[in-house]
């Protein structure tokens, strides 16, 4: 009898070394698990904490369990103040204020947050916001980006949410910026042609009945930036632009729509009002031209306005423009007339040619005209070239007129310019128009070396070769800051020298048989 109890109590201690050998091992097994778990929920943490954008997570009871380096940059807050915390406190560096966040809505799929955003929108379960904090960065403001994703457990039941933060503020200064730029003009800052066009088709839809459109174009434009180049131009612009804007209300719509042309919107107006704001322009460039002289500013204007809607805005617009454009015609000739002659002061105030050497150069010019027999209608024309012949050097840098030492290759090139700006100046000009030809080719050589065309020989007009003869000898003759003038003698040796190359070898010697008569009757 004891003996079969002995054997029950081994069988039983054995039970107990196994039950507690399994025990162990399930202990073991739940140990390694939880290290498992505790590793991968420590490597979960430690991708939360090193990711770039700013994030946090939410459990299921809405506190909060974690809250990354990044979020602690942005927000000034520290994980320490914030681990554990519910009752919306994440929201707090972000609105000032605790209260429910983009992340509180992945709780409730049913939840419309869009009210609560600039711009809301959901992809599939997850969350993505946009809105402006003005508490953010120490009172300083911005734009930031959010994205949500709830978290589920293996029964699919929400357990929590994480949430990403992206302080997008300079991509959003950025877009402000690109979008200024493509509805507003880049050199004067005024609206475009295209926000022009975007507000004719609201105002032309809209309601309103009444509306009215000013069209200016600025008179000359083309001729300021053939001769005095396009930095000029663009100041002239610019002074109109300030001028037409001071001129209309804030809330006018006033646009550059072309390259000289503006043009204003004004809707529920009338046209004693329109009429009122083109007389404010016009006095307005009055006044700038009073104390201004050194170019003059002209517009012409038009406009139009409608008092019903039986007039579309695009025949409104049209009827405007047909209006500058008849006064454009009517006074076109009297501002290229007065461009041109603001040009020439301009010439004379540079000091390109004194008064003495154009009195000196008609003298030779006319002389040697007449030995050939020119008609009386030519010498006029050639006393003319004597005195303008170089007023395309109006378009060309004072630091290349003047340079004291030799130009560069970059430098010459730009200097030959200006007989191809003299030209143009010319053409518009009623008084130059039988010269301009002349202006264009006055440095062309005999040889064909020539600029700007490279005619050689009589393809070169006869006078041109007159002028190259009597404006190299006089040049010769005269003193410069940098040499003495030479004696006629060496004058005359260096005008034969070039016969053939740079002069007609005809005229040098008339020329100079002229020179010699006229020291003999001395």
């Amino acid at each position: 009898m004891f003996g079969g109890g002995f054997g029950q109590l081994i069988a039983i201690n054995e039970e107990l070394i196994a039950t507690e050998e399994e025990l162990r091992q399930q202990y073991d097994k739940l140990q390694k698990k939880e290290a498992a778990l505790a590793l991968a929920n420590q490597r979960l943490q430690d991708i939360i904490e090193f990711l770039p954008d700013a994030t946090f997570v939410i459990g299921p009871d809405k506190k909060i369990i974690a809250w990354n380096r990044a979020i602690e940059e942005m927000t000034g807050m520290p994980k320490e103040q914030m681990l554990g915390k519910g009752d919306y406190m994440y929201s707090l560096p972000f609105y000032g204020i605790p209260r429910p966040g983009l992340v509180d809505f992945a709780f409730n799929a049913e939840a419309d947050p869009s009210s609560f955003y600039d711009y809301f929108e959901k992809k599939g379960i997850t969350l993505h916001g946009q809105s402006y904090l003005p508490d953010l960065h120490g009172g300083k403001g911005a734009y930031i980006w959010g994205i949500v994703s709830p978290l589920f457990d293996k029964e699919k039941q929400v357990v929590g949410a994480i949430e990403t933060i992206r302080d997008i503020t300079e991509q959003k200064q950025l877009e402000e910026r690109l979008k200024h730029i493509s509805l507003h003009d880049s050199l004067t800052g005024l609206h475009n042609r295209a926000y022009f066009e975007e507000e004719m088709r609201r105002v032309g839809g809209g309601r309103g009945n009444t509306a009215g459109i000013i069209v200016c174009d600025v008179d000359g434009l083309k001729l300021v930036n053939d001769t005095l180049g396009h930095e000029a131009g663009d100041a002239l612009l610019l002074t109109v632009a300030n001028i037409i804007r001071s001129s209309f209300r804030e809330s006018d719509v006033v646009a550059r729509i072309g390259g000289d042309e503006f043009a204003a919107i004004i809707p529920d107006t009338k046209e004693s009002t329109l009429a009122e704001a083109c007389k404010r322009i016009k006095d307005a460039i009055a006044r700038h031209n009073a104390t201004n002289h050194e170019l003059p500013l002209s517009i012409s204007v038009g406009f139009a306005a409608r008092s019903d809607q039986s007039i579309s805005i695009n025949e409104l617009f049209k009827e405007a423009d047909n209006k500058m454009y008849r006064e454009k015609l009517h006074q076109a000739q009297s501002t290229r007339s007065a461009v041109v002659q603001t040009l020439m002061k301009m010439l004379q105030v540079r000091d390109f040619m004194t008064e003495e050497h154009a009195d000196r150069l008609q003298i030779l010019i006319v002389n040697l005209a007449s030995a050939i027999d020119l008609p009386e209608r030519s010498l006029t024309d050639l006393r003319l070239l004597a005195q303008f012949h170089d007023i395309g050097k109006i378009g060309v840098p004072d630091s290349i007129l003047f340079k004291p030492g030799p130009l560069n290759a970059e430098e010459i090139a730009e200097m030959r310019q200006h007989c191809v700006i003299g030209h143009r100046i010319a053409i518009l000009a009623p008084d130059l128009v039988p010269i301009a030809d002349w202006v264009l080719k006055h440095h062309e050589w005999w040889n064909g070396e020539g600029y700007p065309l490279g005619l050689k020989g009589e393809e070169i007009p006869l006078e041109c070769r007159i002028l190259a003869i009597a404006d190299a000898y006089d040049a010769m003759t005269s003193d410069r800051p940098y040499r003495k003038a030479l004696t006629q003698t060496a004058a005359i040796k260096e005008l034969r020298r070039c016969a053939g190359i740079q002069f007609d070898p005809q005229l040098v010697e008339k020329f100079i048989h002229l020179l010699k008569k006229q020291r003999l009757n001395a």
